[in-house]
Order: structure tokens, then C-alpha cells, then sequence
């Protein structure tokens, strides 16, 4: 069987930045656990997998794998797909994907780059001692938690964030969530990191189901709906942020770096 194949740099202004992202469009479903060993095989952060919808309810559905598991949420590999969609075929400026567990979600074609609506999902505050301190961590401003598996750790400033230095090990035995740090930032508005270990995934580079968590925090925090954001990782990556009723709408921009044929036995 031969499986359509691209890897998408998704909110990337240039190649080798953002978060990477393989799309693979497919007629109907396989197995999972033929998806769950093609996306171990591509081993990128996530592998997202299209099948037309027949509900009539969007026009694809779509399901994340990382390498170790499959995800409830993944906010870049949806905006890879939707620049996979948006770049081939017939022209529009829109396409829904009906997913498992997040509901429905639209990338817009925006200008140059896109927009993702996901839900707005705003965190709690709740003591997270394990997790801070297997961040390593000191300057904490508080600490949230969002059900479904979001751990937001806030500190005092962009450095503080960039300087952490997870104990990976430690963090996996905290259990299977994000571990998201943030910041008020310098460079942008507001920065992060987030860590993923438990998922076979040490450090994230860009986040779109992060955002969807830190975007209605930071609306209330900053006092305005809009703002703009930077993820601090080794790779990289710049989104806009817009809080609108019930969704984090996120803005950036795709790269197409591969094109090719996975070969399935």
C-alpha cells in the first residue's frame, strides 16, 4: 500500500522551524495499531491521519499519533493538515475536521498563513509540587491545572522560562500530561515551553493544544483578547493569539519541507 506523505513545518515563517508534522491522507481507516506504528516509524512530535468525514459534519475526519500514543488534541499537526488541504486540490479558503474528542475544528486561510479555531480551555488553579519540582524550578508565580491533562506552571519572567532544565525522568512519572511553563514576555507578549515526556516527546517545539489551555489564562492576565505569542524552544515558533467566546483561535503560517510516499507491507 502507498500512503501519500508530507512533512509540514507548521507555525514556521521558514524551513527547519516551528513544529514538524507528517500528513497522511488515507481512504478509509486502518488499524490502529498499524496508524500507531507508522507514526513510531516517522518518529515526529505527531503524525496526523485524514479520512473523508461521511457524516456530513466536516469535511475530513482527523486523528493525532505521537510516537508512543495517540492524543486527544494536537493544535500544529491540525494546522499542518489544514495547509496539506488548503495547498491541493480544489481552491478554498476553509476546511473542517471532525476529530474524537476536541469536537470540530476549522483552519481558515488568512493572508498568507491560517487561522485555528480550538476550544478555549482555561485552567484552574491546583498545586503541582511533583511537577515543579521535577521542572526545577523556583521563581513560580502559581501553578494551574486544566482536566484532560494540562499542568501550567507560570514564572516571573521570558528568562525564567527559558532557562529551565527539566529532570525528563522525573517529569514522565508525573503522569501523562503537558507540562506547560510560561512567562510574560520580552520577544512577544507571552512566551513557553512545554514538556511532554510521558508521550516519548522531551520537549514540544510549538503547541497549538498548549495555547488552547494559556489562551484564556493570558486574556484575563494581559486584559485584552488578542495577543501574541512566541514558544521558546530550540526550534522555535510565533502564533497569534485571539480569545474568541468559546475558542482559542491561533494564527501562523506552514511550510511544506517533504513530499513523498510511505510504503505500508
Amino acid at each position: 500500500m502507498r500512503i501519500p506523505f508530507s512533512q509540514i513545518d507548521a507555525f514556521a515563517d521558514v524551513p527547519f522551524a516551528g513544529n514538524p508534522a507528517a500528513v497522511m491522507p488515507l481512504s478509509t481507516w486502518l488499524d490502529d495499531a498499524t496508524l500507531q506504528a507508522i507514526a513510531a516509524e516517522n518518529n515526529l512530535s505527531e503524525t496526523a491521519f485524514l479520512v473523508p468525514d461521511a457524516s456530513g459534519q466536516a469535511d475530513f475526519e482527523l486523528r493525532w499519533f505521537t510516537p508512543a500514543s495517540e492524543v486527544r488534541l494536537c493544535g500544529h499537526a491540525t494546522l499542518a493538515s489544514g495547509h496539506f488541504v488548503l495547498s491541493s486540490g480544489e481552491p478554498r479558503d476553509a476546511v473542517r475536521f471532525r476529530t474524537r474528542q476536541a469536537g470540530i475544528l476549522t483552519v481558515t486561510r488568512v493572508g498568507a498563513g491560517y487561522e485555528l479555531a480550538l476550544p478555549a480551555w482555561k485552567p484552574e488553579s491546583k498545586s503541582l509540587p511533583d511537577v515543579v519540582a521535577a521542572l526545577g524550578v523556583g521563581d513560580v508565580v502559581e501553578t494551574l491545572w486544566r482536566e484532560g491533562g494540562y499542568g501550567v506552571v507560570v514564572l516571573s519572567s521570558e528568562a525564567a522560562v527559558r532557562a529551565v532544565q527539566p529532570d525528563f525522568r522525573a517529569l514522565a512519572a508525573t503522569g501523562e500530561h503537558q507540562a506547560i511553563v510560561t512567562a510574560r514576555g520580552d520577544t512577544a507578549d507571552v512566551v513557553s515551553r512545554v514538556f511532554v515526556p510521558a508521550f516519548g516527546i522531551d520537549e514540544d517545539p510549538v503547541t497549538g493544544s498548549a495555547h488552547a489551555v494559556i489562551v484564556p489564562y493570558w486574556a484575563e492576565a494581559l486584559g485584552r483578547d488578542t495577543f501574541t505569542a512566541y514558544q521558546a524552544s530550540e526550534r522555535g515558533g510565533r502564533l497569534t493569539c485571539r480569545l474568541d467566546g468559546d475558542r482559542s483561535v491561533l494564527g501562523g503560517k506552514c511550510i511544506t519541507v517533504i513530499e513523498g510516499t510511505f510504503l505500508l507491507p
